[in-house]
């Protein structure tokens, strides 16, 4: 009674053991001799869609291989707090969720190899403290951001080939001996490095791994010793251990100065050189974080590079630090111009008075500009014009060296007003006075007809009577006009023209006009005297009798009279004309028949076979 009550208890417990097994998986309890153990649970079901949810919570090691699981989602197995072996291989997983990994504080080892992954989420590699070996070969990962550096540091395998890695962040070997300067030791664990089998662009960027490919003795080990460039051209195929690479530099900044002082009103440029390798790119940054956008850069070779921002017309709102960023993969670098504005500006101008003498009689005035109301605008700051030391006070009398003598203006003083020599971009405008004195300024204003906004003007002098016109565009027709100062309003003589169009096309038209016409006539009597001569041929063969029935007779008597029997010399005269020689043309034509003929006469006792070739 006894042993079946056991019996029915070992059942019941197997039975509740084998409940915790997903459905679509295998489970193995790994016993001890003191009663402790290991569950492993493999799950390779070719119909498995989703990562199993009720893994035994004892799980020591879960493998998921080749099954058709396409993602990994978060917190997937945060229950399995023992877990130390996870292997998901051969699967066609392409999306991995940043908290996938959630809760495996003791995981030791993690394989994802034989999947699609193109992008790891490294971040997540914090929330596994004690891993130390990462398979991800035979995946599509295109990079390894600078980012996941941290998270590499207590890795002692990892597995990146087969690829399609071309670079590595230029301070992931900086994680590792030789080059974290940390000593090593007898003894030491080795860094296993996967990276074979990827299309490796070989710069300065993977100088440091070329360098660890070279080295004998070193903890850091590469499963492959054989691996190849393939980009740039001039490295292409060429092993790492033959390759010869600088090493990447952080980029030095330098400023033409530290601190600026600058009038209020005036243009400043600042201007910031950078060096490093590969060449750094820059910016300038406000003191406020603001990027500045009116700047000028250039490189004139590998490894330097400058850059210049101007300041137009410098506010005392321009006034701060200006910061120059350079930076390239191996690390960034900067500088800080300190700009000052000496001054401020005032938008009421203070009262001028100004005197002029004219003869005998002298009027003096005072001329009042208006005060500027800018309350309502919210860019414009009221600021007061500065006097420095280098400004000249401004005269308030402006002498005169001779007295001017009143001079009569009006229209009728000016005819003859007219246009001659136009040309493409430019016209002369010829006039004549009546009246004026020579030095009498008058002033040219032209623009294209109908558009006033465009007014261009030209000052001048009434004796002068011409004035050349520039700048005109070809085929456009201006209005222009010469004012005299003191006319009345809408009384000044103007006269319309046109502008020539392009002179270059007209000549080129004409010119191929003229050559056309030449041709014409030299090839029109060549194609009729050609048409001639073909009808002329073509008539003569219509009329002339054809021969084919002798053709076909000499050909009957050079093929059928000739006797495919013995023939002495006493034979007929046709015959003896029949075995004269013949030329290359009927050689072959008796050639490509013997064979037939050969055949048709072979089984003749008398009959041999003849026209061998």
């Amino acid at each position: 009674m006894h042993y079946t009550l056991y019996v029915h208890v070992l059942v019941c417990c197997v039975g509740m053991a084998r409940a915790f097994c997903p459905s679509q998986c295998t489970c193995v309890f790994h016993g001890r001799t003191d009663g402790t153990g290991s569950r492993s649970v493999l799950c390779n079901d070719p119909d498995m869609a989703d990562i199993p949810v009720n893994v035994p919570v004892d799980t020591i090691k879960l493998r998921v291989e080749k099954t058709a699981v396409r993602r990994i989602p978060t917190e997937a197995f945060y229950y399995l707090v023992e877990l130390r072996y996870l292997w998901i291989t051969y699967n066609s997983i392409s999306s991995v969720d940043t908290g996938s990994f959630y809760n495996l504080k003791v995981l030791h080892e993690l394989r994802l190899d034989g999947n699609m992954i193109s992008l790891f989420p490294w971040e997540s590699l914090r929330e596994m403290p004690s891993l130390r070996t990462l398979d991800l070969h035979n995946n599509r990962l295109t990079m390894v951001p600078p980012e996941a550096v941290p998270y590499l540091v207590n890795i002692t395998y990892l597995d990146l080939s087969s690829n399609k890695l071309a670079t590595l962040p230029s301070d992931l070997m900086n994680i590792w001996p030789p080059f974290n300067k940390a000593p090593v030791a007898n003894g030491s664990q080795k860094i296993v490095l996967g990276l074979q089998d990827n299309p490796w662009f070989c710069d300065c960027k993977i100088s440091k791994l070329i360098e660890i490919s070279k080295m004998a003795n070193t903890p850091v080990v590469l499963m492959d010793l054989f691996l190849t460039c393939t980009a740039p051209e001039n490295l292409a195929g060429v092993l790492f251990q033959r390759a010869e690479l600088e090493n990447c530099v952080k980029p030095v900044v330098m400023t033409s100065a530290t601190k600026i002082t600058s009038s209020l009103g005036s243009n400043v440029l600042l201007r910031c050189d950078a060096t490093g390798l590969p060449t750094p790119s820059m910016s300038w940054v406000k003191a406020d974080g603001s990027m500045v956008d009116n700047t000028v850069q250039e490189s004139p070779g590998e490894g330097v590079r400058w850059s210049i921002m101007s300041l137009t017309a410098i506010l005392s709102k321009d006034a701060g630090n200006y910061s120059c960023k350079a930076k390239n993969v191996a690390g960034d670098a900067e500088a800080t111009i300190s700009v000052s504005v000496a001054g401020s500006m005032s938008t009421t101008l203070p009262p001028v008075t100004t005197s002029f003498s004219t003869g005998p009689t002298s009027l003096g005035s005072t001329f009042t500009p208006a005060t500027v109301d800018v309350s309502n605008s919210p860019s414009v700051t009221p600021t007061t014009l500065p006097m420095t030391s280098t400004d000249k006070p401004i005269p308030t009398t402006i002498p005169q060296k001779a007295p001017l003598k009143p001079a009569k203006r009006g229209n009728g003083n000016v005819k003859d007003l007219e246009i001659v020599e136009e040309t493409v971009d430019s016209a002369v405008l010829l006039w004549t006075v009546d009246g004026l004195s020579a030095d009498t300024p008058l002033t040219v204003v032209y623009s294209p007809y109908g558009e006033n906004d465009s007014k261009q003007t030209v000052e001048t002098t009434a004796g002068s009577g011409k004035e050349l016109l520039e700048g005109l565009s070809p085929g456009v027709r201006y209005s222009v006009c010469l004012v005299a100062k003191g006319s009345a309003s809408g009384k000044d003589p103007c006269v319309d023209f046109y502008t020539l169009d392009n002179v270059d096309n007209s000549g080129q038209s004409q010119l191929f006009m003229v050559i056309s016409g030449f041709v014409c006539l030299l090839i029109l009597p060549l194609i009729a005297l050609l048409i001639y001569k073909i009808l002329a041929l073509y008539c003569k063969a219509s009329n002339t009798p054809t021969d084919e029935e002798d053709l076909e007779k000499d050909s009957y008597v050079k093929f059928e009279t000739i006797s495919m029997k013995h023939r002495t010399l006493n034979s007929h005269p046709k015959e003896l004309w029949a075995r004269r020689p013949t030329h290359d043309s009927e050689r072959m034509l008796l050639c490509s028949r013997s064979s037939i003929d050969s055949q048709m006469t072979y089984k003749s006792d008398s009959s041999r076979s003849e026209y061998l070739c």
